[in-house]
């Protein structure tokens, strides 16, 4: 057994296939099933199903996976350790909601990689509660999620923004009574699988409103373009970091009880690597700060 099959090993449950892990730790397909082959004969266990089309993780399997994570963890942290150096290098496993991807995630990245060149960001968009489950098994270091009602113990939120959920709705609508606008209009539903969806849906059952929904979108952008086109109103976070040359719509305060999303960055708490995610934490509230002073002024109905 060697690191470099364990660090094998973890590809194949984070790509999910044989070839997708050969690909990311720059092996042949082969060589994959060589060394996997070695670990269930030294260890002497199934480690996957091969019953299957794409092989899987059995039960095992799935535990040495978990254990792997921490064996490879703490074989990256012996030097940082032991000479004190805090670690702003090395391959960051980066989780970010799809709203942030066009705004905040890049500008963070940028920063990141320009004042540490060593360093090498995988991004893994997702969902929430998809990202939380892949933070407790140690598939990602850190990830930009929203904050759910409740957190896992062995999890540590650090909260960058709040983003208040508003109403959004095309210019060529008569009302600004979002309550009107609500009621009257199709209704185009933010995914209810994410945490702000839910936050969504529990705002308009406390309100009584019944809406007419006709389609429901996972992508701010996407959500934005149907708006954008009249075939429908919105509810959606006001992002904190905005997008370049944003569609022309009425963005509509839903008054002092709306949704509030609070974002933040999500890690283990026995995560070693203390000063990048510090790091990050530093640089997202950088962008969001400089984003804030660009965007200063009064609201306004169409884009700021």
């Amino acid at each position: 057994m060697s690191i470099r099959m364990l660090r094998t090993l973890i590809a194949i449950d984070d790509h999910k296939t044989f070839s997708a892990a050969a690909d990311a730790v720059f092996v042949t397909h082969a060589a994959v099933s060589q060394q996997m082959r070695a670990l269930e004969e030294n260890w002497g266990v199934q480690i996957f199903d091969r019953t299957r089309r794409t092989p899987e993780l059995t039960p095992v399997g799935r535990a040495l996976v978990a254990r792997a994570r921490e064996v490879v963890r703490g074989y990256d942290q012996i030097l940082p350790s032991v000479t004190g150096e805090t670690g702003v290098s090395g391959e960051v496993a980066l989780g970010a909601l799809p709203t942030t991807l066009t705004t905040l995630v890049p500008q963070v990245i940028s920063l990141l990689m320009a004042r540490h060149p060593d360093v090498h960001v995988h991004l893994n968009p997702g969902l929430t509660t998809a990202m939380i489950s892949q933070l407790e098994r140690g598939a990602l270091d850190v990830a930009l999620i929203t904050r759910p009602e409740t957190l896992p113990p062995d999890l540590e939120f650090m909260e960058i923004a709040e983003e208040p959920v508003q109403l959004l709705a095309s210019l060529e609508t008569q009302s600004d009574d979002p309550l009107e606008l609500l009621s009257s209009h199709s209704f185009i539903r933010f995914n209810r699988d994410a945490v702000v969806g839910h936050m969504i849906e529990t705002w308009l059952q406390k309100k009584g409103i019944r809406v007419n929904e006709t389609m429901e979108l996972d992508s701010l952008e996407a959500i934005s373009s149907m708006v954008h086109a009249n075939l429908g109103v919105a509810m959606a976070p006001r992002r904190c970091v905005r997008v370049r040359n944003p569609l022309a719509l009425k963005r509509l305060s839903l008054g002092p009880d709306a949704p509030v999303r609070r974002l933040g960055l999500a890690h283990r708490r026995d995560n070693p690597r203390s000063r990048i995610l510090s790091e990050l934490h530093s640089l997202c509230l950088r962008v969001i700060e400089s984003a804030s002073a660009v965007n200063a002024g009064p609201d306004r109905t169409t884009p700021e």
